[in-house]
């Protein structure tokens, strides 16, 4: 009988750094969302209906998000663990949609933004980053709901980049913890050592159950820059599309990610 596969080990995030970046990367979306026309607002993006207006309400409220958890009662412990958070909330997106619509229609989207930015100044800088808050889909620490507000913004802001026809700034920081939390998804999702996932320079994982690998060159590669991991792992991109272009390179009989992706959805 052969060993169990051992669980992926929770990576550990620099908090400070991880403020640094959601508050950087928030900045640069206000920055772009702050200089478009109304003919802009009204473009569609790759997400189902929602237009650019519609896209600049959902950043807004991904990042308000932690401001209005934190004028909550703190919950008793922990209920999600960061490994887990980006296969669990599929099931939201329903009501994701509807809370969008709502904001975008009775809200200008530059003020909303910028609003949204005065209440996290106002309130984050004293919380501990232990600081259990209650969120979707079940309550986290403030530090890992944090790290998830990293891959909400660096995600969306492919998303309103690619609907404008323009590039936005990725903080650095905020694009390697959003490609490290996906790469550890996927690591969770399907456990094991037979294949290596390479996202130079930020992360790499071994997944997938079968043979596991110990020393020299492993038999099953993917490898692929950070963006076009994210967009596969969140999918906006699919899998063999990506090895058709040869924007993700595979190597091996077990490298076909395409059943497991996307990571999140």
């Amino acid at each position: 009988m052969s060993p169990a596969t051992p669980a992926p080990r929770a990576r550990r995030y620099d908090p400070a750094k991880t403020r640094a970046a959601v508050t950087s990367q928030y900045a640069h979306v206000r920055r772009v969302v702050g200089e478009l026309t109304p003919e802009q607002f009204a473009l569609p993006t790759r997400l189902g209906d929602w237009t650019v207006r519609e896209l600049a309400a959902h950043l807004a409220m991904a990042v308000g998000s932690v401001a209005r958890a934190l004028r909550l009662p703190a919950p008793a412990e922990p209920e999600v663990a960061l490994l887990d958070w980006p296969s669990a909330t599929a099931p939201y997106a329903a009501d994701v949609d509807e809370r969008v619509h709502e904001l975008a229609a009775g809200n200008d989207p530059v003020e909303l933004l910028e609003r949204t930015a005065e209440e996290l100044a106002e309130v984050l800088p004293p919380e501990p980053d232990d600081r259990v808050i209650a969120c979707l889909p079940g309550a986290m620490p403030l530090g890992d709901y944090l790290v998830t507000r990293c891959l909400e913004l660096i995600v969306h802001s492919d998303d309103l980049a690619v609907a404008l026809g323009r590039e936005i700034p990725f903080d650095r920081h905020a694009l390697a913890t959003t490609a490290r939390l996906l790469a550890d998804g996927l690591a969770a999702k399907a456990p094991g050592g037979s294949v290596e996932v390479r996202v130079p320079p930020f992360a790499v994982v071994q997944c997938v159950e079968g043979p596991r690998h110990t020393r020299g060159t492993p038999p099953n590669v993917v490898e692929t820059d950070p963006l076009t991991w994210i967009r596969l792992a969140t999918g906006r991109l699919g899998w063999a599309e990506a090895v058709d272009t040869a924007a993700v390179s595979a190597s091996g009989e077990r490298a076909d990610l395409g059943g497991l992706l996307p990571v999140m959805s």
